[in-house]
């Protein structure tokens, strides 16, 4: 790694204008910051002084939760705004908001939102670092980067040829797209799945292989990321029933079965159990999925570090 890598005060809005430097630079610190969280005391002073605020205009747990600890942990103030109950209720829009925010001079804004490419906008219009949590189905670094990091914790830190498969609704998913897009900097054998009315009709131009059947795309996955079925984004009919979808592209114990020994589940959450993944799989030793969870936070915490603090 170039030793004048930085991410100070730089924005984080995808994982395509990331180089595999400061991805790696984030990883280290990652891991520092995971000792951190380990030793029994999830307070230091790192940051200090500065105010990071998380605007969420979509309801999550995993996400928001983390990045406040995160911020808490390094010793910021962190303040959460409930869009429901804020002036965005009385018609605010995203670009006063924002700057209602930089006024009361805060450091960094967390962003979730329903629309593509909102982050990067409000990262135009104010002086904030802007932090994406997730732009509708466009983006989700920190996922994507959390993702990366439970993988080099049980060994898989060249994926250089190695299959990774992403099965469901990949049409709706900012996860797949932002998993895509790191997997593909490092070399990875990328494999999508999943009814063809849950695919983007360009998918192949992402430098996947789309594989009808599910059972084609796991035979000897080194990697599998189940997604979510994003009931509240999509509209109706595009599969026929929940449990024809599970019949059909769910992740179950003998499906399992046909991947690497070693095979290591992902899944970025909630699950939807017994739709597009099975109890058991959820489950099982090779899940990674509560680790995901405590990564989260790490990763997070190595994001506000680096873009507030620096090296």
């Amino acid at each position: 790694m170039e030793q004048n890598v930085s991410l100070l005060g730089r924005d984080i809005l995808d994982i395509e204008s990331l180089t595999q430097d400061e991805i790696e630079l984030i990883m280290s610190t990652a891991q520092e910051m995971k000792k951190i969280m380990k030793s029994g005391m999830k307070k230091v002073d790192y940051l200090k002084g500065k105010s990071i605020i998380t605007l969420f205009y979509e309801a999550s747990t995993r996400t928001r939760t983390s990045f406040e600890s995160a911020g808490k942990y390094l010793g910021a103030d962190v303040v959460n705004i409930n869009t429901a109950s804020s002036s965005v209720t009385k018609g605010e829009c995203l670009r006063d908001t924002v700057l209602v925010l930089e006024n009361m001079d805060c450091d960094a804004v967390v962003i979730r939102t329903p629309l593509e490419g909102a982050s990067a906008y409000a990262a135009k219009i104010g002086k904030p670092i802007v932090i994406n949590a997730g732009d509708g189905a466009h983006a989700h670094p920190s996922q994507a980067l959390l993702d990366l990091f439970t993988l080099y914790e049980v060994g898989k830190n060249d994926l250089k040829g190695k299959k990774m498969v992403i099965v469901g609704d990949i049409l709706y998913s900012r996860v797949a797209r932002s998993n895509i897009a790191m997997w593909k900097k490092f070399g990875a054998d990328i494999h999508v799945c999943g009814p063809m009315t849950l695919l983007p009709h360009d998918i192949a131009a992402l430098g996947v292989t789309v594989d009808k059947k599910v059972e084609d795309a796991l035979h000897d996955a080194d990697v599998v990321d189940v997604l979510r079925i994003q009931l509240e984004r999509q509209k109706s009919g595009l599969f026929p029933t929940p449990r024809e979808y599970s019949r059909q592209y769910g992740v179950n114990d003998e499906r399992l079965k046909l991947c690497k020994q070693d095979v290591t589940v992902l899944h970025p959450g909630p699950m939807n159990r017994g739709l597009e993944i099975s109890y058991g799989v959820g489950y099982c030793e090779n899940a990674a999925i509560r680790t995901q969870v405590n990564n989260g936070v790490a990763v997070r915490m190595a994001l506000l570090y680096l873009t507030l603090k620096g090296r």
